[in-house]
């Protein structure tokens, strides 16, 4: 009986993974250098279109945006977390009065899009005759959505933690409340640290829906920097630079996911020791 849940490739699964492999990174570079090339041919790489990003006051609304959207993703992923382990809790609790309306509020609020919670969230309060601000209205869209999704990824892990783990702890007398908070949720949140950072990474990007109404995040500042008549109306080069602090962004904290991970899962080292081999007659003797 193996272990394996798999056929390893033969030689020739092998050779036709690597002609397709090969033939699929030509393709991207082709297609890449197609598009390069036809942005050059319409001249969206012209002096002309990139010299305003060497002025103060346009480099000064693009740190001005990307603060804004740091601080639009930061604030709603800590309220995301939050509210998905609440979520997850109660999903997984005993009591149906607590278990039902945490299942419908997960289930509701997974199937609304995002950008309907977010228009809801700010004109909801306007044609109630308040006036609000377009980041907190924001901050709730991506709360309510990426909550509802965290806290089934929150459930799932807390469901694969081995059981013995939580029996054992109730046998030393712990409440479940305790064995929620103490045992269970810290091993969950280390084995699906990859797909909540995923996550994070989604609400990171969707702050760019800010721009729908008038944050003045890092896309808005994008949209009204290619506007500039001046300067042959540069989208192509704004929208390009807006995406390249994103993927910057975006791949530092997958970077820093992961190392968190690798710190978290590796422990401590183990200290190898060796022995000499000692013969039963020595042993004998001297006894």
């Amino acid at each position: 009986m193996t272990n394996v849940l798999y056929d390893l490739p033969g030689p020739k699964a092998r050779l036709r993974y690597r002609i397709i492999g090969i033939l699929s990174a030509v393709g991207i570079v082709a297609l890449l250098a197609y598009v390069g090339w036809r942005f050059y041919d319409t001249g969206q790489f012209e002096p002309l279109r990139w010299e305003q990003f060497q002025y103060k006051q346009i480099q000064q609304d693009l740190l001005d945006g990307y603060l804004t959207t740091l601080s639009a993703a930061g604030t709603a992923a800590v309220f995301a977390v939050l509210l998905g382990a609440l979520l997850a809790t109660g999903r997984l609790s005993d009591h149906l009065v607590f278990r039902a309306p945490t299942t419908g509020f997960v289930e509701l609020f997974r199937a609304i899009p995002l950008l309907i919670l977010i228009f809801f969230a700010y004109y909801g309060p306007i044609q109630l005759g308040y006036k609000v601000g377009p980041f907190w209205p924001l901050v709730i869209g991506l709360t309510l959505y990426n909550g509802a999704v965290l806290s089934e990824i929150f459930r799932a892990g807390i469901i694969a933690v081995a059981r013995g783990q939580s029996e054992a702890a109730y046998a030393l007398g712990m409440r479940k409340s305790q064995v929620m908070i103490s045992i269970l949720l810290p091993q969950a949140v280390r084995a699906m640290l990859p797909a909540i950072v995923s996550q994070l990474v989604v609400l990171l990007k969707d702050t760019a829906l800010g721009f729908i109404i008038q944050l003045p995040e890092l896309l808005y500042y994008g949209k009204q920097i290619g506007g500039r008549l001046p300067f042959g109306f540069p989208y192509v080069p704004s929208y390009l630079v807006v995406a390249v602090i994103y993927i910057g962004t975006c791949g530092l904290l997958s970077w820093f996911a992961f190392w968190l991970q690798r710190r978290l899962m590796g422990g401590p080292k183990q200290v190898k020791t060796t022995a000499k081999a000692v013969k039963l007659a020595d042993v004998g003797q001297s006894v």
